[in-house]
């Protein structure tokens, strides 16, 4: 990979390699596979992409407030055509970044599985280098099962553990987040 002042190399391809690459994949792999290989990708694009938040904030990602990084987030990914990224602070563990618009989500007919692995991947690889430390991803609402929004909750890999184990017993995101 090529890299310009410690930033590495972009290019620009059409929202549609997503659904290309879920399906080129899963033809060849399998459902899961796919989701698990999807996600290992995203994650280390997420870790180089760190470089290049800390340079457009100007050396400064680190020493940025809570309400300046998250807007510094914000506009990475909509300048870059993924959507609109808002955060929330859900829980004391848990945040939700949620977007109506993000480009991986399928725009196609609602399907039965959430379509983000890639995104969710990327989203921890990028939080996990700009935090230091390993930070959880977990898609809790997609817009290809026909919701309103894609929402990823992010913490640490116990509080996301718990929160995907009490999503799995059928409870609600909000009741999920309660019982933390």
């Amino acid at each position: 990979m090529s890299e310009s002042a410690g930033r590495p190399r972009e290019i620009s391809v059409p929202v549609s390699v997503f659904g290309s690459l879920r399906s080129e994949l899963a033809k060849e792999a399998g459902t899961l596979p796919t989701v698990h290989a999807l996600h290992h990708a995203g994650y280390h694009a997420g870790l180089a992409a760190a470089g290049t938040v800390h340079g457009e904030a100007g050396g400064q990602a680190f020493a940025l407030g809570h309400r300046e990084f998250w807007s510094q987030i914000g506009d990475y990914f909509s300048k870059r055509g993924w959507g609109a990224l808002d955060y929330r602070a859900a829980h004391a563990a848990v945040g939700i970044l949620s977007s109506t618009d993000w480009a991986e989500a399928s725009n196609d007919e609602p399907e039965p599985d959430a379509s983000c692995s890639f995104s969710t991947g990327f989203l921890s690889g990028l939080l996990s280098q700009l935090a230091g430390g390993p930070v959880a991803v977990l898609e809790v609402g997609c817009r290809t099962r026909g919701g309103p929004a894609c929402e990823f909750a992010f913490g640490s890999e116990d509080a996301i553990h718990e929160l995907y184990g009490r999503l799995l017993e059928g409870v609600d995101l909000d009741g999920a987040l309660a019982a933390l």
